[in-house]
């Protein structure tokens, strides 16, 4: 086989296909200023509102610091803005566009679409989540993660399941400008309800355990037991079948009602 050969074959591996999509889809990102300023900038404001909002609960109650409450809710906003809020716009931008009918027609697979298209996102997630990690360990004096495999873990389910959660989202959004709406529900939900800005410890019992099964929740409960090293095994376990059961629910819901052409 030829060097040629060779370096065709490679470059159409599933990996090298997903990744020229990914280095398009980066372009294009950084060509649409509104996106970039709500998924990197947006983040690293909010934490600062809990930060003015944890004075006045008595995190003590809770067993929480002013630390372990910013930061989880650092790494959430990162997760809805950077990730979910954005991959709405890019797949149904692209979709009404004819881009990703067009990417249908070529080599790549329509899971290797979705994955190259969002990757940019992700990557820009998860890094944004680890300086924010970082920001926050260094301005509020928290100490290292007493479990960083349970901060990790959150980390990953969230970023993939937020992805999913993007897709499923865009199936129902007619256009570009209905993009910046239709995110806002489960957002908005999400701040509120999945321990954000409030820890489920303050809230009632009742309310507590219909938040604990919002997408959102066994994220920043993993990333906080992590950091407090307070999550218990069968917690812990109960947080990673959430989140699972979430992306694998989002995951059948792009696979029966995503659309790849433009919906009239």
């Amino acid at each position: 086989m030829s060097a040629t050969t060779t370096k065709h074959a490679a470059v159409t591996t599933p990996l090298g296909r997903m990744t020229a999509l990914a280095r398009a889809e980066l372009t294009l990102l950084g060509r649409n200023k509104g996106t970039l300023f709500a998924a990197l900038f947006v983040p690293l404001v909010l934490p600062v509102s809990v930060r003015s909002a944890a004075q006045e609960m008595d995190l003590a109650e809770a067993g929480l610091t002013t630390g372990t409450l910013v930061l989880p809710a650092a790494i959430g906003f990162s997760l809805l803005f950077a990730v979910y809020s954005a991959l709405v716009g890019v797949f149904v931008v692209r979709r009404e566009e004819l881009v990703l009918k067009r990417l249908r027609t070529g080599e790549l697979r329509d899971v290797e679409i979705l994955s190259g298209s969002a990757m940019p996102a992700v990557l820009c997630g998860l890094l944004q989540c680890l300086l924010l990690a970082v920001g926050c360990a260094v301005l509020l004096d928290l100490s290292a993660p007493s479990a960083p495999h349970l901060a990790v873990l959150g980390l990953l389910l969230g970023l993939v399941m937020c992805a999913a959660l993007a897709a499923v989202t865009a199936s129902f959004t007619r256009t570009g400008e209905s993009a910046q709406v239709t995110p806002l529900p489960f957002m908005f939900v999400s701040m509120l309800g999945s321990g954000m800005f409030v820890p489920l410890e303050l809230l009632p019992d009742r309310l507590a355990s219909v938040c604990e099964l919002l997408p959102l929740t066994p994220v920043v409960t993993l990333v906080r037991g992590g950091w407090t090293g307070d999550l218990s095994a069968p917690e812990a376990l109960g947080a990673v079948a959430t989140a699972v059961a979430w992306t694998v629910v989002s995951v059948f819901a792009v696979r029966r009602w995503f659309r790849w052409e433009p919906r009239h």
